[in-house]
């Protein structure tokens, strides 16, 4: 999908020298600041990233719960 960005003028030189710098496209350049962004905010960026998160969240609520109480076994008296 395209979306259009605006920068200023000094903004878009910066990221054209740091893309210089790096060997890297703008593209590659907004790919990791927009993944920085959801991680900062504790959004999955990829479907590894959301079952990672699930998993976690079940374990700290298998954790959070008291374990089920098993009922006693009683045997004959004889």
């Amino acid at each position: 999908m395209r979306k259009l960005i605006e920068f200023d003028d000094d903004t878009f030189d910066k990221l054209k020298q740091l893309g210089r710098d790096r060997m890297a496209s703008l593209q590659e350049l907004a790919d990791e600041a927009f993944a920085d962004l959801l991680k900062k905010h504790g959004i999955p960026i990829d479907l590894k990233d959301a079952l990672r998160k699930s998993a976690r969240l079940q374990g700290a609520a298998k954790q959070d719960s008291p374990a089920p109480k098993r009922a006693r076994k009683r045997g004959r008296k004889s």
